[in-house]
């Protein structure tokens, strides 16, 4: 094999490859722990707010390397308003989510106007966000910590112990049969829109890449799919945090691939003078990004509070640096205008494998914190040296 294209293979999926490596060593250094069904588990539903502020983060890093710091707050924040609108003020959940998400988006607009059309430095902007929104969930809460007793609430977004989907197929105990006809189905549909697109490219006359990587590819996913599927199907099943999960990221997942709006993003963070010459509104696509950060801040925050069953004003510390740290990780580019929704996957799940691994080993906090801090360094120094060496 020519030496150049293996070198690119083993960039292109650096990040997958220091997963399974770090997935592996984890796996000897808990004699296996971390894989049994429960911790898998845990491991969606610890994260499953790290994904979901993790996609919305790639926007706007997209934008030219850009960040928000003010998502931790705001998860705070729409969830202590949420917790009061069901808790103190007896609104149907329904009405409470749907105001929320609302909320969101509305402080993320807020945000947007400011970096968008005012052309105040985002890290100023959410800078100043953080510290704003963090005093007002003190303030709407009172200090104090507010239970969530909604009971429907907390079982939609992935709470309690009873936040998982029900096996409508009537598997028996020990075998959620849901679970592993689902993990099926998305590995024949995984293979049928990768042959798809496969022989459209090939129709068209388009490059096609190396065909034997690319059914070692759909092997390996599929494989991974039905691992974790089966892994799920041994536990209680599909959790509903990662139905939210799965969701955000197939949405984004196709924005950012398929559409001229998520192409707008990258065109921003490439060039963004000559995105502007072309005719591209630019103050709108960095509009976009903020806003729709907010919006899923608040989704983050039903299932923060929803996990928790309860609303506190420390809620959400340090998220903002795990979104940003999950999108370095998993290839987004510290320039902007490079990262994908399945990279910030990747990334996210790095960070919650090492995590839970060193919970499990009994590491100490501290030195937790400077296991992460090294790895997100790493990411950043891989991609800066990288983007040096192709110029």
């Amino acid at each position: 094999m020519d030496k150049a294209k293996l070198r690119e293979g083993i960039q292109k999926y650096s990040m997958i490859i220091v997963l399974v490596l770090v997935t592996l060593f984890f796996t000897w250094g808990t004699q296996g722990k971390i894989l049994f069904p429960q911790n898998i588990t845990n491991l969606i539903s610890q994260n499953a707010y790290v994904y979901v502020l993790a996609t919305g983060m790639l926007l706007c890093i997209l934008t030219g390397g850009n960040i928000d710091l003010s998502v931790g707050s705001v998860v705070c924040f729409v969830g202590a308003v949420g917790g009061v609108f069901m808790e103190k003020m007896g609104m149907p959940m329904p009405i409470a989510v749907i105001l929320m998400l609302l909320l969101g988006a509305v402080i993320g607009a807020w945000q947007a106007v400011w970096i968008a059309y005012v052309h105040v430095p985002p890290f100023i902007t959410t800078l100043s966000g953080m510290f704003v929104f963090r005093g007002l969930s003190n303030v709407v809460l009172g200090g104090q910590t507010l239970p969530i007793k909604n009971q429907a609430f907390v079982v939609l977004f992935g709470g309690g112990a009873n936040c998982y989907v029900p096996d409508i197929l009537g598997g028996g105990e020990g075998m959620n049969r849901l679970a592993m006809v689902v993990g099926i189905v998305a590995c024949v549909i995984f293979v049928v829109v990768t042959m798809k697109g496969y022989l459209n490219r090939k129709k068209k006359g388009y490059e096609t890449g190396n065909v034997a990587a690319m059914y070692i590819k759909m092997i390996l996913i599929c494989a991974v799919i039905l691992f974790v599927t089966y892994k799920l199907a041994k536990y209680k099943g599909i959790p509903t945090s990662l139905v939210w999960v799965l969701i955000v990221v197939l949405i984004y997942g196709y924005i950012t691939s398929k559409t001229t709006v998520g192409r707008y993003f990258y065109a921003v963070g490439g060039n963004e003078k000559a995105t502007k010459l072309s005719g591209i509104n630019t103050e709108r696509v960095y509009f976009l990004a903020y806003t729709n950060m907010g919006l899923l801040s608040a989704l983050a925050g039903m299932l923060t509070i929803a996990r928790l069953t309860s609303a506190q004003p420390t809620y959400g510390q340090n998220y903002e640096m795990d979104a940003i740290g999950s999108c370095f990780i998993g290839g987004a580019s510290a320039y902007g205008g490079t990262g994908t929704v399945p990279g910030v996957i990747i990334g996210a799940t790095l960070m919650g494998i090492i995590n839970q691994g060193m919970s499990i080993m009994g590491t100490d906090q501290n030195m937790q914190k400077v296991v992460k801090g090294l790895v997100l360094l790493a990411a950043v120094i891989f991609d800066v040296v990288s983007k040096k060496r192709s110029e």
